[in-house]
């Protein structure tokens, strides 16, 4: 079998331009992959038809950008038109929209070509994905270990070189927590960079769409064909497109780095601290300056996440009813039994118990109690990052406490929030945030650093990102050298 999609972008481009592969090589060679490679169980669905019919269809036009031609998956809590979205969930194992989300949108017009879409905790709730109902995807590095989640079949196609490019959803870092389990790169844009429409809503104050790659310019390059304001997102920035490969390869000497002393403590494993403390004297023997810094409230930021996520939760999963889409109870006695019935059914346990816990948060006086006092100390969290701001151009840490644990270990929904502890309080600012590998433990799992910028500055989190992967050079290919990255 062909290994084209092991060459970088860049290559593929050229490659096409020149007419030495098409389009049809490329989608051919993605679903080859992904069966060899089923057992990991990243896709949910697969656009199999469709795909190959698209790519023969892109033979006849002129290949006008980097991303043309180039296979692309999509986590299913992003809508598809005409290709089944379940976001994971019973509710929705047979529904299929009838428009594209934004997002699809821009990647049709870029010509990327959808391959299928990718496992997830069901309703993007859970940070191993093993609450999807079609089973949990499996780590590439160690197919015994959970991928995180929610974004995990996402995370698993780009690390096991299934194909280049995917979405992925972050709600509370479930885009960078996978990223470093798998060791990919993924970003968490600001909160508004990306529109959300068509994106079934979990939390929408905190929602993100964010692109998941095998590395820092590729990251960028797809960040570029997404962001833009759109009409039917009201919460959607106004910021003009830009290019947020434009400091990749840029110097770092004299950028000011800051650590909240919070993201080194006991929290996360002496080893992970050890290997970013290795990173941290790279940084600075290249001339940054980096310093150790107290930003308050970054400890309550979990708390915070649970009310608010799971307020909101209760909220936007009150449309599954039983009666407009989705799962419908069979037979049911009355109305009573087609709500009752089809949610009970059609719900898996830690969806019910978030909408139960968030239901109760919104009741009567619990709002005011518990919701709005979130609200308020979240933009105590985001008040703190901006003042660290001012005087540092970068924030970073570890992405993760562990690395990816065996997905035999029980679950435990305490535990399931404090896997995402790093991350959370950069989608409680609306911050945008990165995970780009940077080690390996004992075990040969991926380590992560999370890099955390000012607002609507992804860019200088590439520059840094993209220093640190040219310095490190690190295999990231699960299989080995043998293979090409």
């Amino acid at each position: 079998m062909s290994k084209y999609l092991d060459k970088s972008i860049i290559e593929l481009n050229e490659l096409l331009k020149t007419k030495k592969i098409t389009p049809l090589d490329l989608v051919e060679e993605a679903f080859t992959k992904i069966e060899q490679e089923k057992e990991l169980n990243a896709f949910i669905t697969l656009n199999k038809e469709e795909a190959l019919k698209e790519a023969k269809e892109l033979e006849n036009l002129e290949v006008d950008n980097l991303l043309f031609g180039i296979p692309i998956a999509i986590k299913d809590n992003i809508l598809t038109k005409d290709l089944r979205t379940t976001c994971a969930s019973h509710m929705l194992e047979n529904f299929i929209p009838i428009y594209d989300a934004t997002v699809i949108e821009k990647i049709k017009e870029k010509h990327m070509i959808i391959i299928g879409k990718t496992n997830m905790d069901e309703f993007a709730m859970g940070s191993s994905s093993r609450t999807s109902y079609f089973g949990a995807p499996h780590n590439p590095w160690n197919k015994e270990k959970i991928s995180g989640g929610s974004s995990g079949g996402s995370a698993v196609a780009i690390s096991a070189r299934l194909l280049p490019l995917a979405l992925g959803s972050d709600t509370g870092g479930s885009i960078r927590q996978p990223a470093s389990y798998c060791g990919i790169v993924g970003m968490k844009p600001t909160y508004g960079r990306i529109s959300r429409y068509g994106v079934v809503a979990f939390a929408s104050s905190l929602d993100q769409v964010g692109p998941m790659t095998r590395n820092v310019y590729e990251n960028a390059l797809l960040l570029n064909s997404l962001v833009g304001r759109d009409e039917k997102d009201l919460t959607s920035s106004k910021k003009e497109p830009e290019d947020f490969t434009r400091k990749i390869g840029q110097d770092i000497c004299k950028m000011k780095i800051a650590i909240p002393n919070y993201f080194m403590s006991d929290i996360v494993t002496e080893e992970i601290r050890d290997k970013i403390k290795e990173v941290i004297q790279l940084l600075e023997q290249k001339g940054a300056i980096v310093d150790y810094v107290d930003i308050a409230y970054l400890e309550n930021a979990v708390t915070l996440y649970q009310i608010i996520a799971m307020g909101e939760a209760s909220s936007n999963l009150a449309r599954f009813d039983g009666i407009r889409y989705g799962h419908s109870k069979e037979n049911p006695k009355d109305i009573d039994d087609v709500y009752y019935g089809s949610r009970e059914e059609g719900f898996g346990e830690e969806v019910k118990r978030r909408i139960m816990v968030g239901s109760y948060i919104l009741s009567g006086d619990n709002a005011k109690k518990y919701y709005d006092k979130a609200l308020s100390i979240r933009s105590d969290i985001r008040t703190s990052f901006l003042k660290t701001f001012e005087e540092y151009d970068l924030i970073i840490g570890p992405t993760t406490t562990t690395t990816a644990y065996d997905l035999t270990e029980p679950t435990d929904p305490v535990k399931t929030f404090f896997d995402d502890v790093l991350v959370i309080p950069v989608n409680m600012a609306g911050l945008p945030g990165l995970n780009i590998p940077v080690a390996f433990s004992k075990e040969q799992m991926p380590i992560g650093l999370h890099i955390i910028g000012k607002p609507f500055d992804e860019s200088t989190i590439y520059q840094l990102a993209s220093f640190i992967e040219k310095e490190l050079n690190l295999n990231l290919n699960p299989k080995g050298s043998d293979e090409d990255e």
